[in-house]
């Protein structure tokens, strides 16, 4: 019986990527090309130290994933060598922004806005939700090279623009919790860009996995949990048609001015070694900040919604420095207004300014949705092909826009006692309480 209790070696070890261990220590997996061999580094007390193996909480020896898995193997998963003390974190600003700008021509705002996300992509799991970082243009705008030279520096970088399928890319996140980094472009079929979707719609906030069934070797299928919670950098040609999902990105719009002329055409072989040296500092950036890492609820902006101050916060938490926080602030004051120019042309928009104008006009407790039909139809009702009719109204006024009505005489009305909500809606659709688009969105917090 004794014998039989004896397991192997391999069932009693389990290969482990990264662990936060119980007495508050950091375990990274490491990866040299040179050598092909993957050990850790433990941070523990202000010290690193690298070894082969460690105890897991199971009690099961947990060792290092082998360097021939294949996507170590083929750099599309990067990992640190080592971990290099950084000196000061202003160094450490310096030298990343210092690398983007030899290698990509960004604007002086979305350069911060990425130094500090690649910060935060090291001690993302510090905290609940997270913004993504998303470069747009045409082909030939230089998307991609963002793609790669920012990528390459974030922390666990998983190039998914080669993956012919979605599938990968879940079982990749869930395992390495690794930065996704997408061409969104390369997924050309409706069902795989809706798969990615899933991801985009809840990677961001912790606690939300993505569930798919799993075909067992007995032909049944196993639904499993993908955890994809993480930093995510996109490129694409456009923008997505969900507000919700676009109020997750900031943005960089590529190729708008000619390239510098010190930037190379092509990416030299010396910039993979100075992403590796970058990436041997921030992991020992993480080390030291992962546990001191913590949202300010102080720093919150009233002229936000509190959608983009809640992604914004995490970003703003690892900013140090005033020229950092100013540009990230400016970043996402951009995000509002395309958000809300996204909405300014919508059914809902176009219903609330007719509403706007009829509710400051009348001195009555309530307005028929009749009435506020017959306004649309004179104002807007050449530019629809469909019929207006006060159903159609009254639909969007209860369902997207959630104001109250009820029936009174026979006719459905709109209490005029919503006047906050009213408000609320104003400022979200970007229109002046006198009916119109505003001219300026930022107007609407003053």
């Amino acid at each position: 019986m004794q014998h039989n209790n004896q397991q192997p070696r391999a069932e009693r070890s389990t290969a482990v990527v990264s662990q936060l261990l119980p007495d508050g220590g950091l375990v990274e997996l490491l990866y040299d090309k040179n050598t092909g061999r993957t050990r850790f580094a433990r941070h523990h007390d202000g010290v690193s130290e690298y070894i082969e193996q460690f105890a897991g909480r199971d009690g099961r020896t947990c060792v290092p994933v082998s360097p021939k898995n294949n996507l170590i193997r083929h750099d599309v998963l990067l990992l640190p060598e080592c971990a290099t003390p950084f000196g000061s974190c202003e160094e450490l600003v310096h030298d990343i922004m210092a690398y983007i700008d030899r290698y990509l021509d960004l604007s002086e705002d979305f350069r911060a806005i990425a130094t500090a996300y690649i910060l935060l992509s090291w001690v993302y799991d510090a905290f609940n939700e997270l913004p993504y970082l998303r470069f747009r243009g045409d082909f030939g705008s230089g998307k991609t090279r963002a793609l790669l030279v920012v990528g390459s520096i974030c922390y666990k970088p998983f190039f998914a623009s080669g993956a012919s399928t979605v599938s990968p890319i879940f079982y990749t996140l869930d395992t390495f919790g690794a930065t996704l980094i997408a061409d969104e472009t390369d997924f050309r079929f409706s069902d795989e860009r809706a798969e990615l979707v899933k991801i985009f719609n809840n990677g961001n906030v912790r606690g939300f996995p993505v569930l798919r069934s799993a075909v067992t070797p007995q032909q049944t299928f196993d639904p499993r949990a993908f955890n994809v919670f993480g930093p995510k950098i996109v490129a694409m040609r456009n923008s997505f048609d969900d507000p919700a999902l676009e109020s997750r990105f900031l943005t960089e719009d590529m190729g708008k001015r000619p390239l510098r002329a010190d930037i190379p055409i092509n990416l030299p072989d010396v910039q993979r070694a100075e992403a590796t040296l970058l990436r041997n500092k921030l992991l020992h950036y993480r080390f030291t900040t992962r546990h001191t890492a913590t949202i300010d609820a102080a720093g919150y902006d009233a002229r936000l919604s509190p959608r983009l101050n809640q992604i914004m916060a995490p970003l703003l938490a690892v900013a140090e420095g005033t020229t950092l926080r100013a540009a990230i602030m400016r970043g996402a004051t951009k995000t509002e207004d395309a958000i809300r120019a996204q909405r300014s042309g919508t059914s809902e928009a176009l219903v609330l300014e007719v509403l706007c104008v009829l509710w400051k006009a009348t001195n009555h407790e309530y307005l028929t949705v009749a009435a506020i039909t017959d306004a649309f139809i004179a104002r807007y009702g050449s530019e629809f092909v469909r019929p207006i009719t006060p159903r159609y109204i009254g639909q969007i006024l209860r369902t997207r826009l959630r104001l109250y009505t009820y029936k009174r005489h026979g006719i459905f009305v709109l209490p005029l006692n919503q006047e906050a909500h009213l408000l609320q809606l104003a400022a979200r659709y970007a229109v002046s309480m006198d009916g119109g688009i505003s001219e300026s969105t930022t107007d609407i917090h003053r």
